[in-house]
Formats: structure tokens, sequence, C-alpha cells
């Protein structure tokens, strides 16, 4: 007896030593929002004051200072994050994740991001504003690594913390800018269904602009009348599966003053990126004698890419321009080593690379180069056969000043000034939105953008006879499209075609008008728009154009063909609004039989791969509504029956058979019960989460989420043949910035502000976000000290 009573204790013991344990590792281990630090090569003192969710608010007596501080605070939360992002450029993956990233790391150091960062930085004036900046920046930064406590994730991969450099900086622009390029998975998909199917079966998708949809309009007048995939088809998986964000698109919104109750400006937002577990942007309001924003940061750059004081406001959509291109290159049958180039035989440009690798030995692997870029054979699995494709990039290709644009952007203080910056931005091509306090509002498509002759398809590879001179003729600026202050008040974008000053439609990979229908037909006809208004309208679920598309697939069905049951479920088709609401019924019948609608008439004819590459494309977001439209696509008939053509009509009805027959089995033969709640589900992945045991830890979710694809509450989702809408995708932020007010401006974070697991702030937001709920961005003194924790950090003399 007395043997199990000395046991029991020891286990109690244990229990309570391993619990003490837990107890003091998180709280070594959680962000100090608390207290006093001492700061190297800190000039003044500086006081951080945390809000109830735990966005820092820093008063500094200089930007240095004040930029050392946030480098300290946002490693703090989001190290861990900023440790993925900046080792994605220069091919580092494989180091915390194994063998399985070999492909991805190979590609993007074939993409030449880490090469065009370091040629970017030698080109710096050391002892400009903009790079102290940067160090300062880097300096607190690397003073956490240094000093901070080890996020779990460095624990749970066996990784080491090492310090930032700013070529860490430019890596994780280069990163971004990759994300937004639609062209690495569409052009070599287009030419592989060219050369498989022939060139007819591209007549029918919809890859160039049609001039009955939706376009965002140029305005220009003179300044004295102002008033103010396949090709990565393997990485998109990978990156995918770590759940990184990916920039997908967004919406944007600003309102002159004649169009507000109030008489001012006021400013909306929401940037659609890939849901990822921390999210994307890191919320933090610094003022300085010389500096005021309340910005959002991206892991690891100092400058905010979306900001507002209370002079001016601006943030961004993506342009989806084309700035991807792919050659075939003709190589010597004499020489392998050789490629035709200007009629001469010139030597490929050898690159080998050395790639570290978790639980293995390191990995050496050599590519070729061409003028126009990499040779994407045996870096790319997606690019099959013998002949050798290169890839050129706007962004690896032109001198890289982007960095420098977001310092000047973040530092103007009116239109003249941010106008100014715009041109620096070469890549990514980015609409970039603004609003002042002075009643002035814009929208700038930026890129640096190339004559294209008339002759040439950029959707396409090019071939060794048909493609652009090396020397590209870019246009000046001033012919991008763009709109200031524009008579009918308001400018917006969502991602969609814009006009063009020049007389020429930019090719790109632009979403269909559906949001850009929505938003102008709720802006339109309303002129007395308040914060309230504005908030309701971010959050809207209604798709027009899918009501639009419903009646053409209700309107192929024969009544008198269709059974009782069938009867029901069009009877509810009909009933349904164009919302998707949690409990609605008609959105969840019509996105599966759209669903099927695809597989019934792509599938035969690419087979799986290339149809699955083919359903992660804007091209096909842009198809969706003239296919179903048109009664003569060649896409119609099943190649796989031997009997007579099919015709729309017979695809349309046996995917409403297929569709009925999909939700009987997942959810019985109610219909009351296929409700969109049901397959809707948002969750919030993290890396470490993809490990079933700490999914519950790590990962925030699932939550059922009202949304869907490409309505103006774009929470969109990859369609495959589970019937499970698993949102991937959508406002990584929604902000509204009212100038009336602009101390009450509101907005929301998908999750958290913190990245820090063990933060209570780690996922304080998630719940508001899926709920429509917003929050105050404060930036009243008073207010934020009478409600907020302090940090002090002082200068350390040492």
């Amino acid at each position: 007896m007395k043997l199990a009573k000395k046991i029991g204790y020891i286990i109690l013991a244990l229990i309570l030593l391993i619990v003490i344990s837990g107890y003091l590792f998180v709280q070594l281990h959680k962000p100090d929002y608390s207290g006093e630090k001492k700061l190297l090569n800190l000039q003044n003192e500086v006081q951080v004051y945390f809000d109830e969710y735990g966005i820092p608010h820093i008063y500094g007596q200089s930007e240095e200072d004040a930029f050392r501080v946030l480098g300290y605070v946002h490693a703090q939360d989001r190290l861990w994050q900023m440790e993925l992002l900046r080792r994605i450029g220069s091919g580092g993956l494989s180091e915390v994740f194994g063998k399985d990233l070999i492909g991805t790391d190979k590609f993007f150091l074939s993409l030449g991001i880490d090469e065009a960062s370091k040629e970017a930085i030698s080109k710096l004036d050391g002892n400009s504003e903009g790079v102290s900046i940067i160090n300062a920046y880097l300096d607190g930064l690397n003073q956490f690594v240094e000093e901070g406590p080890t996020p779990v994730e460095f624990y749970l991969t066996g990784i080491d913390k090492t310090k930032f450099t700013i070529t860490d900086v430019y890596n994780t622009m280069g990163y971004m800018a990759f994300s937004f390029a639609m062209g690495h998975k569409t052009d070599p998909l287009l030419s592989n269904i060219k050369d498989k199917l022939g060139p007819e079966y591209l007549k029918d998708l919809a890859i160039h602009s049609d001039s009955s949809t939706v376009w965002i309009r140029n305005y220009k007048k003179s300044s004295k009348d102002s008033i103010g995939n396949s090709v990565t088809a393997m990485v998109t998986d990978a990156l995918s599966k770590l759940k990184l964000p990916l920039f997908e698109g967004s919406n944007s919104w600003v309102l002159a003053p004649p169009k507000t109750k109030n008489g001012k400006v006021i400013f909306a937002n929401d940037p659609h990126i890939g849901f990822a577990q921390p999210s994307v942007w890191y919320e933090a309001h610094i003022e300085t004698p010389t500096y005021s924003k309340y910005g959002y940061h991206i892991a690891g750059i100092p400058f905010p890419v979306l900001g507002h004081n209370r002079d001016i406001a601006y943030g961004m959509t993506m342009f989806e321009n084309d700035d991807v291109d792919f050659y075939y290159e003709e190589n010597n049958p004499d020489n392998a080593n050789q490629y035709r180039h200007n009629g001469t035989w010139t030597n490929y440009e050898k690159v080998t690379k050395s790639i570290k690798v978790k639980d293995s030995v390191d990995v050496e692997f050599t590519f070729k180069k061409s003028v126009h870029g990499p040779i994407l054979n045996g870096i790319a699995n997606q690019i099959q056969g013998e002949r050798p494709i290169s890839m050129y990039w706007v962004y690896t290709q032109e001198e890289n000043t982007v960095v420098d644009a977001f310092y000047e952007i973040s530092h103007a203080t009116n239109l003249s000034e941010f106008t100014s910056a715009l041109p620096k931005i070469h890549a990514p091509g980015l609409n970039i939105m603004y609003g002042d306090a002075e009643g002035n509002i814009g929208w700038f498509a930026t890129a640096k953008l190339w004559q294209i002759p008339d002759n040439i398809n950029t959707k396409l590879v090019y071939e060794p006879d048909n493609r652009p001179n090396d020397n590209r003729e870019f246009l000046k600026f001033e012919k991008n499209p763009q709109a200031v202050n524009p008579p009918w008040n308001y400018v917006y974008s969502a991602n969609n075609q814009p006009d063009s000053v020049s007389g020429m439609l930019y090719p790109g990979y632009y979403l269909p008008e559906n949001r850009a229908k929505r938003i102008v037909q709720l802006l339109d006809p309303k002129n007395d728009w308040d914060k309230n208004d504005i908030s309701s309208m971010i959050l809207d679920v209604n798709s027009p154009v899918h009501l639009e598309i419903a009646e053409d697939l209700m309107s192929s069905l024969n009544s008198k063909e269709l059974t009782e049951k069938e009867i029901k479920v069009l009877d509810v088709m009909k009933a349904w609004d164009g919302t998707y609401s949690l409990d609605n019924i008609g959105g969840t019948m019509y996105t599966r039989w759209v669903y099927y609608v695809l597989v019934n008439t792509f599938r035969d004819e690419l087979g799986e791969e290339m149809f699955k590459q083919l359903l992660d494309t804007h091209i096909l977001k842009r198809t969706i509504a003239p296919m179903i439209a048109n009664e003569n696509s060649i896409w119609w008939d099943d190649i796989n029956t031997s009997d007579a053509k099919e015709t729309r009509e017979t695809i349309l009805r046996n995917s409403f058979t297929d569709a009925i027959s999909s939700l009987e089995k997942d959810f019985g033969t109610d219909t009351q019960e296929w409700t969109w709640n049901k397959v809707h589900t948002l969750e919030h992945g993290h890396p470490i989460g993809q490990v079933d045991a700490l999914r519950s830890f790590f990962n925030v979710g699932p939550f059922p989420v009202e949304g869907t694809r490409e309505v103006i509450n774009n929470l969109a989702f990859p369609y495959d043949s589970t019937g499970l809408y698993k949102v991937s995708s959508g406002p990584s932020t929604r902000r509204i910035v009212d100038f009336s007010d602009v101390e009450n401006s509101i907005s929301i974070l998908p999750t958290g502000q913190s990245g820090n697991p063990f933060s209570e702030h780690y996922k304080d937001q998630a719940e508001m976000y899926v709920n429509g709920v917003f929050r105050k961005m404060m930036m009243n003194k008073d207010e934020i000290q009478k409600s907020s924790e302090m940090l002090t950090f002082i200068p350390n003399e040492n």
C-alpha cells in the first residue's frame, strides 16, 4: 500500500512538474505587450501602446527609432512567417520541410529572384532615407532574433534562427510579385490545348477581352482642372500545402465627396489573398514628428503596402496584366549548349545552384538560361517534350525599384507626391487606389507595359518565327490605364479588364465582370454613401451574373422530361435570388451544377491533369458565362461517345442530373438540407497544422462562411470532385477609411494580429471576420493610451 502511495505521489509530482513547465514555456514564449526593453542603437525612448487587438501604436522622436522598434515588435509576432517568406525566393524551403520541396526550390532559384534582389541592392544609395529606415527595421528585427524567445515552429522543424539582411527584404517582395503572375499557370496550358486539340478549341475560351463586359473606365484631365498553370502547378500545389499566402485578386472603390453623405472621400479596399495562418498583414500605427501612418505590412518588409493617415489613404488590387512570356528556343542540332539568337548560334548561360535539404545531403543542380530567361525543361515537371522553353518575367528582367516605390508612397503627403512614386513599380502589376482629405480620388494601373505588336499572341508560347523583339518598347507611365477625379465621382477595381488611354486593350488574366458589375450596379444610383453603407457593401454576397447563368442553365431543360424530384429542385433554383447566405439552397445547387457542366464539357478532351490545370485559371472563370450561353461550341461534344454528337442541351441536362445525385449522396433527398453552410467553410491553415495531431493547436477554424467565388465578399474555393467548397482565398482585410471621421475608420483581419500561437491575439478576430464584424483602426492618442498596454523601449547604452 505504501509503495502504491509513493508511486501515486511520484506520478502526481511529475504531472505537476509538466504543468508548471508547460505554463512557464508558454509564458516565456508569448510576445511582450507591456514592460520595458532596452534596444541597441535607439537614440530616444519609444512608447508602444498595444490596443485590445494587439496592434502596436508606436510613438517615437525619429523615424529610424520608430522603425527600429517596428522591426522588433513585428518579429515577436511574426518571426516564423518572416522566415518562410524570405526562404521562398532564395530556394530555402527544402531545408525546413525536406525533399518534397526540392522541385519548388529549383523553380524559384531558376526564376532569378535572389539574383535580381542582389542586383537591385548593389544600386542602392546606402545613405538614402529609405535605406536607413530599412536598416533600422532590420536592426530591431535582428535584435529580437538574437535576444527574443524562439518561436515554437523553430523547435518543431529543427531550424536555427539567423539574422535577416536587406536581400531578404527584396526576396520577400519578389515572392509577392511571383504570386501575382497568372501567366505562369495559363500560357503553357493554352499552348498544350492548341497543340493537342487544334486552334479551334481556343476560340470559345475567354482568352481575349470581351467588349460586352464591364470595363474599368479611364479618365484624364489637365492638372489645372484638378481639385487636388501549368508550369507552376507543382509550385502552387506545394505552397498551398504549406499554407503560404498567394495573391489572388481584390476589390477597391473610392468615392468622391459628391457621392458621400458627409461630403468627404470614403475609401474601401479588401485585397484577396490565399488564406493562411498567420494571415498576411501585420497592422502597425506609427507617429513621429515627420511621419504618421496606420499601415499594413508584409512580414519582413518595413514599408506598408496599404496605409492611411489623416491626409491620404491608399491600397491596391491586382492589375492582372500579362508580365510573363514563354519562348520555344531552337537548339543547335550539333551542340545542345547553344540556341539560335538573332540568326546565330549563341551559348546558353549555365547556372549551378545548391539546395540544402532537411535530413539529407545537399542537392546540386544546373540549368540553362537564354537571353529570355531560364530553360524550364527539367525544372518544372509540367514542361514535357524535347523543345526547350524559356520564361521571360518582367520582374527579373527590368530594373527593380519596387521597394523604393513603397517607401515613397508611404511618405507621400499629397496626390502629386503619391503619383510621382508609381512609375517605380515595374512588377507586379497593381491597381493602386487613392483618396485624400482634400477630395481627390484616383485609380492607377501601375506596371511596366510594353507595346505589343498586333501579330503577337501573348497567351501562347512564342514560336521562333513569331515573337517580339528582344528590345521591347515600353510605354510611358502616362499611357497606363488610370482615372483621377472622374466626373462620375468614383473609381474602383475588381481585377477586371481596364480600358486604355492609348487605344490598346492591354492583354492580361483579368477576372470576369461579376464583381465589377455588382460594384457599379450598387455605386451608380446612390449619392449619400456613409461608412455603414460601405461596410454593408463590402460584405455583399449577391451575384447578378450567377443569376443570369442560372437562367441559361434552367432554360436548357425541358420541364416535360423532368421527374417530380427534378421539378422540385428546379423550383428551388427558380426561387433563388443569387445570394450566398449560410441558409440558402439555390447557391449550393447552382455551384454543384456548374461544376458538373465543366466536368462534362472539358474533361473528355483535356484529360484529368489538364482539366485540373484549367480549373485553376482566371480564364476558366471568364469562360463559364459565355460558354454556357453558347449553343454551338466545339466543346459540347463528348469525344468518348461514338453515337451522335452531344449538344449543349444534352450536356446541361446530364449535368443537372449529376448534380442532384451528388447532393443526394452527400445530404439526402430532402432539398432543405442542401444549405450553403454545410459545403462552404473556411479554415486558416498553418504549415505545422498540416500534421493532424497539431491541427487544432495551429489552425484556426473551420467556420461555415457566407460568400462564394466572384461576389464582392469573394470567399473563393477550388472546384474539385469532393463537393465541399473549402475556402482558399478571400479578403485579407476589409478596410474602410472615412475622411469625415478618420479616427473611427474600421477594418478587420481574418484571424488575428499575432502569428504566435501562445498570444491572445492569435485568433481573436476570426469569428468577428466570418460574422462580418469590424473594429476601429485607432489613431487618437488619448483614446489609445486609455485602452492599451504599454511597452517602452529605451536606449541600451552598453
